[in-house]
């Protein structure tokens, strides 16, 4: 959790976290979402990979990444989650939930 109250620390000390409610971070996190996804949006699928592995494009994926885990992780600080932690029980889960043997290869159908 130590990035994770570094974003907390970063907020406070420019009494930021008074802007920082779920719902305000959710909107803050969809636009960022949205920025990350126009990137790619008309990358063909075959060639994003190449597409986004170096230079400028690469720099700006990942500003956009960078992005959209903070203000996730100050969601999480909002709602007192250590996302960290929720995220390595939530991927435990998909592994009891998905075993290599029974969906190796295969996409998972929703529920």
């Amino acid at each position: 959790m130590p990035f994770q109250q570094d974003v907390r620390g970063f907020a406070a000390e420019r009494d930021w976290t008074q802007f920082h409610d779920p719902k305000s971070l959710v909107l803050a996190l969809v636009g960022e979402v949205g920025e990350l996804a126009e990137l790619f949006q008309w990358v063909p699928a075959d060639e994003a990979r190449r597409t986004y592995s170096s230079g400028p494009r690469r720099q700006r994926a990942e500003e956009e990444i960078s992005d959209v885990l903070i203000y996730l992780l100050a969601l999480g600080n909002s709602l007192d989650i250590d996302v960290l932690d929720a995220a390595t029980r939530k991927l435990a889960a998909a592994r009891d939930r998905f075993p290599v043997e029974s969906v190796d290869g295969v996409a998972p159908e929703k529920d």
